[in-house]
């Protein structure tokens, strides 16, 4: 993840415009829900968990394991609160791991020193995987692919660490350590550590990040030179031979995935440009310093048309009006170029902490930008980054998110993945002194998660309204404690992909 340098547009005068934001937070306030863009039955609302260097999980290594399962559960529980669906959570940071791996050595991030096991001894994958499960959120596993060292001096790894057992796939570049992604080789190893984990854990998802050629460094140059020789019998310039390392890389993972899993859903969350219309007409009319194809070398568009990914989540991490990369031009650019694929939006929660620029010190910024996205790119979604910025922020974020999105949403569905929906469940009911009783057949061995509705008595029965889901559950019960009468229940059944059955039988109370 990455920021990008603000710029405030100083040509404003300073007294008017904080008057402005002052009114814009009173409408924020103030004016209905009605009136602004309706949140949609169907939105994918998560939060990134960065491990590496502890930025939001664990709050430092060597924690106790009931210490370090307290944590993340008061995170997954503020996730809850604010109903959102999704969690994306850092299980490999730097070719290390947060689950037992014959492998990758345990991360020092979690445990206070690499190799070292928790302690007492627990899984966490496993862990975190069932704790969002229960609060029906889909769990994606945050692979970075080629970082190995987050320091190039200081190799903290066991004797048969690939970084030891392959020197020469090593790349020292800008005080951390990659590997090389112009190796085969190299390629194979992300490869079957990212497979070791789909093929043992109950993910919903493989989740890679911003960059697989680092960042550009101005005046230094990633030292490939040797694979470029070795490893390029078309001939290919630099640019066009690490390009098509990073699109083989993502074509096999895909297809090694889909092989093993195919409902396994493929997310990148690329930096939000892809590039400048001053490069290339389909470009974005930005200004960024850096992009994903010139620079990071990831066409993520080609990955987009290929179909070699299940979704995009470009971090969008600036302001309306920024003077590079408005957020006004990258939200519809993005918009029109899904290519049929998901699309989700990253947004930067975390500008909104330590002294925050003009445009990122109310919530308006934010909730704007999920009212654009609301209403320019409906049946989408957005990322915060990330979790832990919450504990930093002095303004009521978390309140103004919750009454945002009052309602329960539910994941956008990926009809090239499935688009057969289960059997509908049969519903009854029991009046008890605590409330009415709802229970149902499971109705389909597809079935992972139940949805149920309510209506007034009279009303008709309209499944896409969210206003009317009651909660969403794993089980084929729920107790309704409300004194309300004249109403009627219904309840659909969702399978992993988020498939919705037809409504049940109604039940009148």
């Amino acid at each position: 993840m990455v920021s990008v340098p603000v710029h405030p547009n100083i040509f404003v005068p300073i007294l008017r415009l904080y008057f402005s934001l002052f009114i814009a937070c009173l409408l924020a306030v103030a004016v209905p829900s009605s009136s602004r863009a309706q949140a949609p039955k169907r939105e994918f609302r998560a939060a990134w968990i960065a491990t590496v260097a502890n930025i939001d999980w664990p709050q430092k290594g060597g924690l106790s394991s009931e210490e370090q399962k307290a944590s993340f559960i008061r995170l997954l529980d503020r996730m809850a609160r604010m109903k959102m669906n999704a969690v994306i959570v850092q299980v490999r940071p730097a070719a290390d791991a947060f689950y037992p791996s014959e492998k990758e050595p345990w991360s020092r991030y979690l445990t206070g020193k690499q190799g070292s096991p928790p302690n007492p001894y627990y899984d966490p994958l496993q862990f975190m995987i069932a704790e969002a499960h229960k609060r029906n959120m889909e769990f994606h596993a945050w692979f970075n692919p080629f970082r190995a060292l987050m320091n190039s001096n200081s190799n903290p790894n066991p004797p048969d660490h690939v970084t030891r057992q392959h020197p020469d796939w090593l790349v020292r570049y800008g005080g951390k350590g990659y590997l090389n992604p112009g190796i085969p080789e190299a390629r194979q190893y992300v490869q079957s550590v990212i497979m070791d984990v789909v093929n043992r854990y109950d993910i919903d998802a493989v989740h890679l990040d911003d960059y697989f050629y680092p960042y550009r460094i101005a005046g230094s140059e990633f030292g490939d030179a040797a694979a470029y020789r070795k490893y390029n019998p078309e001939h290919l310039s630099r640019d066009d031979w690490r390009r098509s390392n990073v699109d083989t890389f993502i074509q096999g993972l895909n297809k090694a995935i889909k092989s093993v899993k195919p409902f396994l859903k493929l997310g990148i969350s690329p930096f939000g440009i892809w590039r400048n219309a001053t490069k290339d007409p389909r470009g974005s009319n930005t200004r960024g310093g850096q992009t994903n194809y010139d620079d990071l070398y990831a066409d993520v568009l080609l990955w987009m048309q290929q179909g070699w990914i299940d979704y995009l989540l470009p971090q969008l991490y600036w302001e309306h009006g920024h003077r590079a990369a408005p957020f006004e031009v990258l939200l519809p650019w993005w918009r029109d170029h899904d290519y049929g694929r998901q699309l989700y939006f990253g947004l930067g929660l975390y500008r909104m902490t330590g002294t925050p620029s003009l445009s990122w010190r109310s919530t308006q910024e934010l909730l704007s930008q999920i009212q654009d996205i609301r209403s320019e790119a409906p049946g989408t979604g957005w990322s915060l980054y990330s979790l832990s910025s919450f504990d930093n922020i002095s303004g009521p974020i978390e309140d103004s998110l919750r009454a945002t999105d009052a309602h329960i949403a539910l994941v956008p569905t990926m009809p090239w993945l499935d688009s057969l929906a289960p059997a509908a469940p049969h519903l009854s009911r029991t009046e008890t002194g605590s409330g009415c009783f709802l229970q149902w057949s499971p109705g389909d061995v597809d079935a992972r998660h139940y949805a149920v509705y309510r209506f007034d008595k009279n009303e008709p029965i309209h499944l896409q309204d969210a206003a009317h889901i009651l909660a969403i559950t794993r089980e084929p019960q729920y107790l309704d404690a409300s004194k309300q009468r004249d109403v009627v229940y219904v309840v659909t059944a969702l399978d992993r992909l988020w498939n919705e059955s037809k409504a049940s039988n109604p039940v009148s109370r």
